[in-house]
């Protein structure tokens, strides 16, 4: 370790404000830790279920596409701490990951406040002291960050601040958007936060019908209406609920809805057949039950639930005998199956989404440090900038890289 004797203020108790601590005090700095929340960790504590998908089991070429927000800006970040080195340190300070589909990273006994634990531990241990108090603004002299004021009007000095105070998804952890307006009065732009990664609602009234029924293997298409463009496609699983659509594929879809833009999803619930092979399917089926009702015919190709909102929308009388459907019929079906559509009214509120998109405009931060541009000594981590990107591990993954580089160069500049 080089010791300095640089003193640094971060603050935010995030997954980037731990890290960022934790690596500036392993790097010699003196570090204190600004967290208003009585515990540490408070959100990463709920995130993925309470199981915490602490990263992606990737390489930087495959992270980056899955980062459809300011990605580029991530380079240096992801270079400098990648998804093996945090796989790494959590594994270096106890903590026992394995990797699940889509090489998402879970603790192995799926308890978020293990991933909490190993944080908090390592950041203590490389000798940073936390503070419970809340920040109100930075102390900025000539150009240069000095401090921060907290609420009660205590000033504390320091040679570096790293604002990882997050977003504004799930306002009940702390995440309520302090550091946006710390940094805006010292001249940071911020582009305006909307949820994203939050689940859609929709006015078609089968989505109330279907609630709680999860459609696994399925692959969607999310449509912007009026240019009729493809603007993302997934595959995986689609949760029906009360209000329309959530699950992981209709999260990462959301990161592409623009305002004021109407859209659709459409959902094919056989993506392994052609509309020929599922056609030659559907006939087979109609065969076997030739003599029972329409209605009856389904339960081979189709869950119990979704077989009398598939009728309805066919327009096909569940009364009619399976012989008696003509091939106009069974075409027509075979392309509902192949695209049922759900119509997108809206997003959910922003306190229900994952993650926040919009925040410190990226190309006011210097990338290979995460330094403010306007204020020396000033540095941000985590959701606060303007990045996100899908499910999947990817956005603690930033929250990682981003805090790993603002305390690297914070303790080293």
């Amino acid at each position: 370790m080089n010791i300095t004797s640089k003193k640094v203020m971060v603050v935010g108790g995030g997954a980037a404000g731990m890290m960022a601590a934790g690596i500036c005090a392993q790097n010699g700095a003196k570090v204190f830790l600004l967290e208003k929340n009585d515990l540490l960790g408070k959100k990463l504590r709920i995130t993925g279920k309470g199981r915490c998908n602490l990263t992606n089991d990737c390489d930087a070429q495959e992270f980056m596409m899955n980062v459809p927000r300011n990605g580029k800006f991530l380079y240096s970040a992801i270079s400098a701490f990648s998804t093996s080195d945090t796989m790494s340190l959590f594994e270096s300070n106890g903590l026992e990951i394995k990797v699940e589909r889509g090489g998402r990273v879970f603790p192995v006994s799926d308890k978020a406040i293990d991933v909490v634990r190993v944080l908090k531990n390592f950041m203590v241990h490389s000798g940073c002291e936390v503070l419970n108090d809340s920040a109100k603004a930075l102390i900025v002299s000539q150009g240069k960050c000095k401090g921060i004021e907290t609420m009660n009007g205590k000033k504390i000095f320091a040679d570096a601040v790293i604002l990882a105070t997050g977003g504004l998804s799930y306002p009940r952890t702390g995440s309520t958007g302090d550091g946006y307006k710390i940094a805006r009065e010292v001249g940071h732009t911020i582009i305006e936060p909307k949820p994203s990664l939050v689940p859609l609602e929709s006015s078609d009234n089968f989505c109330k019908e279907l609630q709680g029924l999860t459609l696994k293997n399925i692959s969607i298409e999310l449509i912007e209406k009026k240019s009729h463009k493809v603007v993302y496609r997934d595959f995986g699983e689609v949760l029906f609920t009360h209000f329309g659509l959530s699950g992981p594929v209709i999260l990462s879809a959301s990161a592409h809805m623009l305002k004021n833009k109407s859209y659709v999803v459409k959902i094919d619930l056989k993506p392994a057949l052609s509309l020929e092979q599922l056609d030659k399917r559907l006939l087979r089926d109609l065969e076997k039950y030739k003599n029972k009702n329409f209605g009856n015919s389904l339960s081979d190709l189709l869950p119990r639930k979704l077989i009398p909102v598939i009728i309805e929308l066919s327009g096909i009388l569940a009364e009619l005998k399976c012989h008696q459907l003509s091939r106009t019929m069974r075409l027509n079906l075979v392309t509902l199956l192949k695209g049922l559509e759900v119509n997108i009214s809206g997003m959910r509120p922003i306190d229900e989404a994952i993650v926040t998109s919009g925040g410190i405009k990226v190309t006011e931060i210097n990338p290979k440090t995460m330094e403010s541009k306007f204020i020396s000594g000033l540095y941000f981590a985590g959701e606060i900038i303007d990045v996100d990107a899908y499910t999947g591990g990817f956005n603690l993954q930033i929250a990682f890289s981003t805090g790993y580089l603002a305390g690297q160069s914070a303790a080293r500049q």
